[in-house]
């Protein structure tokens, strides 16, 4: 179920509480329940009054968040913000797209492992997607009997603009996206890589992302010349994170991708 973000009012009352998972675990009341058969939610940290949506401070900058293990990605405005946005762009190197000649999924390790070393969140005994959808997720609800495997939360995605109350029984509509696709990744440089930084590069939070299911399914491989989220909002804050996972894993883009993503932060 989408709803806009602003002004909008969820009618689910067994929502009205914001939760988290860092918090000590509680029983749902016998009204949720009725709902939400055998699951359980994460209490809220005292003095957490933030608010819900992504606009409203639970979303992080990219610029504010260079691991990628703060929620969300939130609009960068301001002069000297966009001025440092395009000051990391402009380190970004340019080269010519290659041929995706050999590019497989497993090459990157199986999905969402918990095992790729030498990234945030690994090996914390829950796997990658269910670590981002705990970290951008609110009023998040796990399985009964875990603290892993969320089943149900509020996502104020940042690709569309809107509010998704999303539950596990239909997965699709919230997929975690990776910001720089696998696949371009692999025609950028990946393919020469050892296994290891594949996998890094496929569970490291920086550049992962739940996001609406259709957008991200509309997105493909593109890079940013080809595909940028809808929302206007965010499409500077996009460009940031995707130069920062590049940077960090030393890949190039396309000389249109990083025109593409400059122009999106005014430069």
């Amino acid at each position: 179920m989408r709803r806009p973000k602003e002004g909008a009012v969820t009618r689910n009352k067994g929502w009205s509480a914001r939760v988290w998972r860092t918090g000590p675990v509680v029983i749902a009341a016998a009204a949720l329940l009725a709902g939400c058969e055998g699951v359980q939610d994460a209490g809220s940290p005292a003095g957490d009054e933030s608010g819900g949506a992504a606009s409203g401070g639970r979303a992080a900058s990219p610029l504010d968040n260079p691991d990628g293990t703060g929620p969300g990605l939130a609009p960068v405005t301001g002069e000297s913000d966009r001025a440092e946005a395009v000051d990391l762009i402009t380190k970004v190197t340019t080269k010519g797209r290659g041929p995706k000649t050999g590019y497989d999924r497993d090459e990157f390790g199986y999905a969402w492992m918990d095992t790729a070393d030498g990234v945030p969140l690994a090996r914390n005994g829950c796997d990658t997607r269910n670590d981002l959808l705990q970290r951008d997720g609110r009023e998040v609800r796990f399985r009964s009997g875990s603290d892993c495997v969320v089943v149900a939360m509020t996502l104020d995605d940042p690709y569309t603009g809107t509010t998704i109350e999303w539950r596990k029984q239909e997965a699709a509509e919230v997929q975690v996206d990776h910001v720089v696709p696998l696949s371009y990744s692999w025609q950028m440089g990946s393919s020469r890589w050892p296994e290891d930084k594949r996998r890094q590069l496929a569970n490291d939070p920086l550049n992962l992302m739940p996001v609406d299911g259709s957008a991200n399914s509309a997105k493909g491989d593109s890079g940013p010349a080809s595909w940028l989220p809808p929302s206007k909002a965010v499409r500077c804050s996009y460009s940031v994170r995707f130069a920062q996972v590049v940077l960090k894993y030393d890949l190039p883009v396309t000389a249109p991708d990083r025109s593409a993503m400059l122009e999106q932060c005014g430069a």
